[in-house]
């Protein structure tokens, strides 16, 4: 494995600071950890016995846990792309995770995110804030797709990634400690150029990530400005290759969960720096959860219904825990909030409510501003539903087991309904009562499943536009 300083001389690339902005750290800065393909239930402190990751149940025991937190998109693309935009990934075209030109021309969807989209990292960084990517991207720039724009065209003042994106990137060197030779993992992606390329230990890309984060952070204080961050880790995205003492037996659900103990070390030396900060512990806001559910045979959704790609509640809902002691108060600490209902494109108004800036006057979000709840204040929810489209490739996905399934989803209150795009095969759950889905009571309520399918039906539509 490549030492760290590569990695320090590969990221004093550029300079983020601006003694413009140095009257404004105090502002709170803002660190998101999007993890990849990582169930509902896979965190010890969400109820996982088979596997440990101490350091962020200790992020949830300081922080605040979030049982009701949904993701808009079963699958990876299109979820980064609500998160990033704080709208529904359709109304950019991104419905399924972008792979080569011809499939996602044959598939209907976008090359890459269009520029023109509102970005969370862009409209911070036009009021102050330093802002760098450090992980997965996977919004533009992958396979064969090498004219994408880069990720600091989008509003970051630095970026550091993975196969799935370009400019500057760590490729994995995969190693599965059976006398094979280790392999190269880029799909293409060190063919592409538009960026320096440093190839290494997958089981460590994470630690490459967030020592690269922490550099960043270190100085922009140093520099008196807040800000931005994302780390978006691929550990737990098959295939997977932990250190050779986290195999275990070598079976699929050992391997992952081997990935996601070495994720959850290496992530939390950059929790302990960011606690063991002065100047940085009582001023920043960490909010850490999953893109998508798990995949089929490896994570976890407990109790819930569903796996990745699918739209019951195991393919959409994350784990949530926000992490701020010095902006939240003693009563929020350790505090398990499952009454708030709401989803990753909250958060980037809510975000930029915690950052003190207003939206865009030109920009309309579909998300909705719930940071009384982020903060620990008060239990909040959407007052509009949550709706969702199935990604246009899965329909089902036999190779994992997953049999055919709904086209469209929604949440209203305690109420979830799915039907099929021309409004048959109704199923309707009452979430209060049956968290896993398990007893269909649509013929129970007609009226209701009347007035569902309508306002899922119009909101197809008009995402069709």
């Amino acid at each position: 494995m490549r030492s760290f300083l590569s990695l320090a001389i590969l990221f004093c690339l550029t300079c983020c600071g601006n003694t413009a902005f140095a009257a404004e750290a105090t502002r709170p800065n803002l660190v998101v950890v999007f993890i990849d393909d990582m169930g509902w239930a896979d965190l010890s402190c969400f109820g996982n016995t088979a596997a440990s990751t101490p350091h962020i149940d200790r992020l949830a025991a300081e922080g605040l846990r979030f049982t009701q937190f949904y993701v808009n998109s079963p699958i990876c693309s299109p979820s980064r792309c609500a998160l990033t935009t704080g709208q529904y990934p359709q109304r950019w075209r991104i419905e399924s995770y972008l792979s080569n030109r011809a499939e996602n021309e044959r598939r209907g969807i976008a090359q890459w995110l269009d520029p023109a989209a509102p970005v969370l990292a862009r409209i911070l960084k036009q009021h102050g804030y330093a802002t760098g990517h450090f992980g997965k991207w996977h919004l533009g720039g992958q396979r064969d797709v090498g004219e994408a724009p880069l990720i600091t065209e989008y509003g970051f003042d630095e970026s550091l990634t993975n196969f799935e994106g370009l400019g500057p990137r760590l490729l994995g060197l995969c190693d599965a400690h059976n006398g094979r030779p280790i392999r190269r993992h880029a799909l293409g992606s060190d063919k592409l150029g538009r960026g320096p390329v440093i190839w290494y230990d997958r089981s460590q890309l994470t630690a490459g990530f967030a020592g690269a984060a922490w550099q960043f952070m270190e100085k922009a204080a140093a520099d008196g400005q807040p800000c931005y961050i994302n780390v978006w880790p691929d550990d737990v995205h098959s295939p997977y290759f932990p250190p050779e003492a986290k195999r275990g037996d070598g079976s699929k659900r050992r391997l992952y969960h081997g990935v996601l103990e070495t994720m959850d070390g290496q992530l939390g030396e950059l929790f302990d720096r960011i606690r063991n900060s002065p100047t940085l512990r009582d001023n920043t806001l960490i909010v850490l959860c999953s893109d998508n559910g798990h995949e089929p045979g490896a994570g976890s959704a407990g109790p819930l219904r569903g796996a990745k790609t699918t739209l019951y509640e195991g393919g959409v809902r994350s784990p949530l825990i926000v992490w701020g002691p010095g902006l939240m108060g003693a009563e929020a600490v350790g505090r398990c909030d499952d009454s708030s209902f709401f989803a990753a494109f909250d958060l980037v108004p809510s975000l930029l409510s915690v950052a003190g800036v207003a939206g865009p006057d030109d920009v309309e979000f579909d998300g909705e501003d719930i940071s009384g709840a982020l903060l620990g204040r008060q239990s909040t929810s959407r007052q509009t539903p949550l709706f969702w489209r199935r990604p246009p490739d899965r329909k089902s996905w036999p190779a994992m087991g997953l049999p055919e399934q709904r086209d469209l989803a929604m949440r209203e209150g305690d109420w979830k309904f799915l039907c099929d795009f021309d409004g048959s095969r109704q199923e309707l759950y009452n979430l209060a009562q049956d968290p896993g889905e398990s007893q269909n009571i649509a013929a129970k309520h007609s009226d209701l499943v009347t007035k569902l399918t309508a306002k899922l039906l119009a909101w197809h539509e008009q995402m069709l536009q």
